[in-house]
């Protein structure tokens, strides 16, 4: 069952192959064999479900990053400071994904607010790849990518800021889709950056993703940035057997610099099968990418600084027990005795960017720049119709590798920064393996991504899903997990 995708086991069940009880001991049985070795989860619920078949998810087992508030159970955003709340509410796509009958088993493991790229900053634990133990499963939502690689829950939930779910489901090898900013609400999904974070899903198949996308988008009145219509998936796209009708974009920019070898040789093996496809291959430039990170961490941080203010004790969070002589000083020894290392140099550093002397050098700044990259992809798409390349430059490298080189970390995001700057709806797709750079060289997974023109989900669906059935990769799975 750990290979089925979620559709499968859904059709399973309704046409009576399974139960749901049967689904859930079984992947709850495999919690408790692997998760000591991949320490996926914070909260886990182990109790019995009622059942109803005549239902779209038909109490599937869905996992959820520990981001998305559920009503009392723990929500902690990998994060000391939260880890004793239990909001009385549930997130909107939670409720829109309990109206179908999902089976939720709680709480996965997450970077800590969403904040780094590698599991090293969860206050609670440290996530490892299902593939290679001794490596990163990237971030932030790498406990969800995790556990569905390792077969211990057929989908689960993340968000994506930057890269945080196209990096882990890349690396982890499975299917991970960001729809267009605004189509999931983000309505009580605890806020990173709010103009950039994406709640989105992480799958066995493209499919899977277009089943579990139509329940969660639709228009939330209690959230402002949310889109006024709802999408509702045409089930021909999941038909379509070769890619005639599409003009595809190389971008020159992500085949420069930073990529490693091994991997640029994985990805245009990847674009060949484009081709064979019957694809249009076009080469043209997106002279904006270069600026896209430098941009991303004036913008993201200055919106994480201030959406963490509110965590000070006195609405939300950790209240220390030392003495203080003012109020200063209450919400310093608040902050700075259960934030993380991350946590705090963005707070510090970002507001410092919105300071009133340096408001107009940077912040102001950095928007107009993230105006033209959007003006850039606008341009792009009344040409092609996808823009495909890489969502990383390198495999995963090992734990602690890059711990202490801050400025790596960041520019290991320069592919998928710019579809976020711009709000568009992308994909990433296994496509083939590549050797790490490194003195072991281990075989591990690499990932195509798919970037369409904003409100274009369904063509990002359709493209990556003709790519995905017409090769194998989405099949392998890591070889120690046993049945």
């Amino acid at each position: 069952m750990k290979n089925l995708s979620l559709t499968q086991i859904i059709e399973n069940i309704k046409n009576w192959t399974t139960t749901p009880e049967k689904v859930w001991e079984y992947f709850n049985t495999r919690i408790d064999k692997y998760d000591e070795k991949l320490w996926c989860y914070n909260f886990r619920n182990t109790q019995g479900l009622t059942t109803d078949t005549n239902t779209v998810l038909a109490w599937a087992p869905i996992w959820i990053k520990d981001i998305f508030c559920e009503n009392w159970i723990p929500t902690t955003c990998g994060s000391k400071m939260l880890q004793d709340f239990k909001p009385p509410y549930d997130s909107t796509v939670i409720t829109n994904l309990k109206n179908a009958w999902m089976s939720s088993i709680w709480k996965l493991n997450m970077d800590e607010f969403a904040m780094w790229s590698t599991s090293e900053s969860s206050a609670l634990n440290r996530t490892v790849n299902p593939w290679w133990t001794n490596r990163i499963p990237w971030g932030s939502s790498w406990g969800s990518a995790a556990a569905v690689a390792a077969g211990l829950c057929p989908a689960s939930l993340g968000t994506d800021t930057g890269w945080s779910i196209r990096q882990p489901a890349s690396v982890c090898w499975i299917v991970w889709f960001k729809p267009s900013y605004g189509r999931n609400s983000r309505y009580w999904v605890i806020p990173m950056a709010s103009s950039l974070d994406c709640p989105g899903t992480l799958t066995r198949t493209v499919k899977d993703a277009g089943l579990l996308y139509e329940i969660m988008n639709g228009h939330d009145i209690k959230e402002n940035t949310s889109l006024e219509t709802k999408d509702i998936i045409d089930p021909s796209i999941w038909d379509r057997k070769d890619l005639k009708w599409v003009k595809v974009w190389i971008p020159k920019e992500y085949f420069e610099e930073w990529l490693d070898a091994w991997v640029k040789t994985t990805i245009l093996t990847a674009i060949e099968k484009l081709k064979e496809l019957w694809a249009e291959i076009v080469d043209i430039s997106l002279p904006m990418t270069k600026y896209a990170v430098a941009t991303y961490y004036i913008l993201m941080p200055a919106e994480v600084s201030t959406n963490l203010w509110r965590i000070d004790w006195l609405r939300y969070g950790h209240v220390s027990e030392k003495t203080y002589s003012s109020m200063d000083e209450f919400y310093c020894n608040n902050r700075w005795e259960w934030f993380g290392d991350e946590a705090q140099r963005r707070i510090v550093l970002w507001s410092y960017v919105l300071s009133a002397w340096y408001y107009d050098a940077y912040y102001k700044k950095a928007w107009q720049i993230r105006t033209l990259i959007i003006e850039d992809f606008k341009k792009a798409f009344e040409k092609v119709d996808v823009i495909v390349g890489p969502a990383s430059p390198s495999v995963a490298w090992k734990m602690w590798e890059k711990l202490d080189d801050p400025l790596k970390m960041y520019l290991s995001d320069a592919y998928t920064i710019p579809a976020s700057l711009a709000g568009l709806p992308c994909i990433s797709v296994p496509c083939g393996f590549a050797q790490s750079e490194d003195a072991d060289k281990e075989t591990l997974p690499v990932w195509l991504q798919f970037i369409c023109a904003q409100f274009e989900d369904q063509k990002t669906l359709e493209i990556s899903n003709v790519y995905e059935t017409q090769t194998e990769w989405s099949k392998a799975f890591p070889t120690w997990y046993e049945d």
